[in-house]
């Protein structure tokens, strides 16, 4: 009893516990259209037999505005052992360029998309702007699989005030990346939630025609980078928690005595560092716990997009990591 008690009282915050390998780790071969690191993946959704990936849309960049759709069947078929290239279409993402043109002309400049989710046939995507932006947005499309479009509804914009530090300053280059659905609810995690002061999550009804308020709900402090969410049911969710070791991201830099800081401490200096987290949403609260971390050879890769399958998930990056390209791994649960 003495041990179990220890036990306890070291693990008491349940966050920095070692977690035991819960998963076995296979990657996908992905066609040489969509492995194209250009696509800059920010997000991933399963929809009936198909699996999403977001492009960041980087209109900017002249990047074309598009989801493309992965046949699961394909998929199965690799995970299988078997020989077959993946079979998937393209959907465009129309007007867009009317939204962009909207937030940039109010002075909030676009910068691309990086949540997303479904509830039916509609589609919610976030918008990161600019550090300076006070905003961040939420903007919605109905998908139309025989076209292969998803129209983007002008009139829906949903403004989404990001948290600042105790000066008022923003952190730099982060929006709401994580973006998920559940009961015809979706929920919002920012992707920096180690401020001194509150922080929390937004949450707002999946509207038909018109925006809603969103809602704030607490959130227990959180190191690192959330990159993605996926509602996993019973308002229990997973989400990618990720560091990366570069200067400009100093801030997501967890001091002691805090003990998540040691997974990111390497000598004197810093190592990128990813793993999930479960996170439960009761009591109109957000806690969270480790996962799963993710082996020493997938630490590098910038995961941002993360969709759950057969018990285990999909995970994806955006063009930063080893392979230089998009890389799409499937976690199967052991």
């Amino acid at each position: 009893m003495k041990y179990f008690l220890l036990a306890a009282l070291l693990c008491g915050s349940f966050a920095v516990c070692a977690q035991k390998p819960k998963f076995t780790i296979q990657g996908i071969t992905l066609p040489a259209e969509i492995a194209d690191r250009n696509n800059q993946f920010s997000g991933l959704y399963r929809h009936n037999n198909h699996l999403l990936l977001l492009s960041e849309s980087r209109l900017q960049e002249r990047a074309e505005a598009k989801v493309y759709a992965l046949d699961l069947g394909s998929i199965n078929a690799q995970l299988a052992k078997e020989t077959q290239a993946l079979t998937y279409k393209k959907y465009a993402l129309l007007n867009l360029d009317k939204i962009r043109a909207r937030l940039d002309s109010a002075g909030q400049v676009y910068e691309g998309l990086e949540g997303f989710t479904m509830v039916g046939e509609v589609a919610y995507f976030s918008i990161e702007t600019a550090t300076a932006s006070p905003y961040c947005y939420l903007i919605k499309g109905e998908l139309h699989d025989a076209a292969a479009t998803i129209t983007l509804d002008t009139r829906y914009l949903v403004p989404l005030p990001k948290p600042t530090l105790t000066n008022s300053t923003h952190i730099y280059n982060a929006g709401f990346e994580a973006l998920a659905s559940y009961d015809k609810n979706l929920l919002l995690l920012y992707e920096y939630n180690y401020f001194t002061h509150d922080n929390y999550a937004f949450t707002l009804p999946a509207a038909a025609t018109t925006p809603d308020i969103p809602q704030y709900i607490p959130l227990r402090r959180l190191p690192f980078r959330v990159t993605d969410l996926v509602h996993e049911g019973k308002n229990r969710f997973t989400a990618i928690n990720y560091f990366y070791s570069g200067n400009d991201d100093s801030v997501y830099r967890t001091p002691a005595p805090d003990p998540n800081a040691r997974f990111i401490q390497a000598g004197a200096g810093y190592q990128n560092y990813c793993r999930l987290i479960s996170l439960r949403y009761k009591h109109h609260q957000l806690r969270w716990k480790p996962l799963f971390e993710l082996p020493a050879q997938y630490q590098t890769y910038n995961w941002e997009g993360m969709a759950a399958y057969q018990g285990g998930y999909f995970l994806i990056n955006d063009k930063y990591g080893p392979s230089n390209q998009s890389t799409l791994l499937y976690l199967r649960k052991k």
